[in-house]
Parts: structure tokens; C-alpha cells; sequence
């Protein structure tokens, strides 16, 4: 019952994150799942079952918040929908124990990346009244990519996708945010169905997904609100941490490091992550451009 408890306050704040942030539900969750001994598959495909009810719920909201290019969700969904399946596919097809480390170590390095990200390339605001006219043979491959490494990563689509749109001169934070967090809804349907196809229904645990549904689907709505006033990068910088320390630890068991080693580790990584919110917090309060979203 306490598992069940802890997995709906991690989906709570999991889609509070992943709705301003426009990623990090399913790395934030499969992180957690992986450290709890869950196979890469399951945890992934657990993952994207749940994310079903909060990618909706997230998709309508900001769409109510008119944070939605509608060109552009439909650009993307369509490579990224057809490698999902083919992603949810490949995990399935592999063994859970020689998977683990391969997606934690995946799941690290895009925690890292994610900490730099929001650290060192602070997101500029763009102009609301400017419509952005997007490359579609840049967008399909950006969207084939994204699809297959968030079914077998359990999370991608917003860590690959959120960034690069926002790279693109004159983007607006919370449209892209919103558009990512609406499409990804087709690209849960699909790695769901292939995980369905693959693992069958039995492997699903249904009170996990259901614990994740019900904190997810609580914070949709107000994270499509969050999204318009909170410093995007004090969050990125503190959800990144999180990945980085619940994938080391998944890593660290595996690799059978010593006690004394793995001190030494975790104390580099929680003194730079201390110091990575502690620079964050002092460019939020530094008075020259402020970066919202």
C-alpha cells in the first residue's frame, strides 16, 4: 500500500513537471520503477498505459490554455506514433536483466542532459503574435526519433522533442511545451498497443498504473497553468537531479560497487546537484532577462 501511495505521489509530481516542462513523466516514473527492480518492459510499458489517461488529460488542458500548434502535433505524431510501436517491439523482444542497465544508463545520460539543458541554455521567450513556419524534413525524423526512444527509454519524447523545437528563432515556450505534451498522447496509444501485442496483458501491473493515473491526471490542469509563470529552469534543473541519482543507484547495485565507492559517488552527485539549484536559483533572482515559460 505504501509502494502504491509513493507511485501516485511521483505521478502527481511526475505530470506537475512533465506539463511545464513539456517532458519527464516517463523518465521521472521509470526511473522510480527501475529502481524498485522492475524489468525495462514492464516498467515502460506500465508507464505508457498510465500516461494514456495523463497525456489526455494534459493534451486537453493545454489546449484549453491554448498552448497547442495544431500543424504541428499532427506533423509529429505521425513518424513518432509508427516508432513507438517498433520500439515497444525491440524492448519486449530483450531480455529484462541484460536490458536494465542499458535503459538506466540511457535514462542518466538524458538526466544529465537535462540538468545542463535548463542550467547552461536558459529557454527564451518568444513572441506570442509570431507564427513559426517548421521544416516538416526536419520534424519527421525529430519525430521517428523521439517515438522509439520514449517507448524503449519509458520517456524521450519530451526530453529530444521539447528542446530542439525551442532552439528554433522565435518559439514560444508554451506552445511548444503544450504541442509536445498534446502529441504525445498518440505516441503512448501506439507503444501501448505494441506492448500489448509483444508482452501480452498479464504482464501489465494495473495498481501501479492506476496509482500513476490518479496523481497524473490530478496535476494536468494545473501544470498547463504552471506552464505561463514558473522559472522552467529551476524545475528542469531539479528534476534532472532526480533521474541522475535514481538511475546511479539502479546502476550502481548492478555493477556491484562497494560501499565505500558508492558514498564517495552519491556525495559528488548530491554536492553538484546542491550547486547546480543553487546557480539556478540565483539566475532567477538575477534581475536581467528572466526566462519564464
Amino acid at each position: 500500500m505504501r509502494k502504491l501511495i509513493i507511485f501516485a505521489f511521483v505521478g502527481f509530481f511526475a505530470q506537475l513537471i512533465d506539463g511545464s516542462l513539456g517532458m519527464a513523466f516517463g523518465l521521472t516514473s521509470s526511473s522510480l520503477l527501475l529502481a524498485y527492480g522492475v524489468a525495462p518492459a514492464i516498467a515502460s510499458a506500465s508507464i505508457h498505459m498510465s500516461e494514456i489517461a495523463t497525456t489526455a488529460a494534459s493534451g486537453f488542458s493545454h489546449y484549453k490554455f491554448g498552448n497547442v500548434d495544431k500543424k504541428l502535433v499532427l506533423i509529429l505524431m505521425i513518424p513518432g506514433s509508427i516508432t513507438a510501436f517498433c520500439g515497444a517491439a525491440f524492448l519486449s523482444s530483450l531480455p529484462g536483466e541484460a536490458a536494465k542497465p542499458f535503459i538506466s544508463a540511457f535514462l542518466l545520460i538524458l538526466g544529465f542532459y537535462i540538468v545542463f539543458r535548463f542550467l547552461f541554455q536558459p529557454i527564451q521567450s518568444g513572441s506570442e503574435t509570431k507564427q513559426l513556419k517548421w521544416k516538416k524534413r526536419y520534424l519527421y525524423p525529430l519525430g521517428a526519433i523521439a517515438g522509439f526512444f520514449d517507448a524503449v527509454g519509458g520517456g524521450g519524447w519530451g526530453p529530444i522533442n521539447t528542446p530542439i523545437l525551442l532552439s528554433q528563432k522565435g518559439a514560444t515556450p508554451r506552445k511548444v511545451i503544450g504541442t509536445v505534451d498534446t502529441s504525445e498522447f498518440a505516441i503512448t496509444i501506439s507503444a501501448t498497443l505494441g506492448f500489448i501485442l509483444f508482452l501480452g496483458w498479464e504482464q501489465f501491473n494495473w495498481l501501479w498504473v492506476g496509482a500513476f493515473v490518479m496523481g497524473g491526471v490530478i496535476a494536468a490542469p494545473l501544470a498547463a497553468w504552471l506552464v505561463r509563470v514558473i522559472p522552467s529552469f529551476i524545475l528542469g534543473v531539479l528534476v534532472g537531479g532526480f533521474i541522475i541519482l535514481t538511475n546511479a543507484n539502479t546502476l550502481l547495485s548492478e555493477w556491484n560497487i562497494n560501499g565505500n565507492a558508492i558514498l564517495i559517488i552519491y556525495g559528488i552527485l548530491l554536492v553538484g546537484w546542491v550547486l547546480a539549484i543553487g546557480v539556478s536559483i540565483r539566475k532567477y533572482k538575477t534581475p536581467a532577462p528572466t526566462n519564464y515559460i
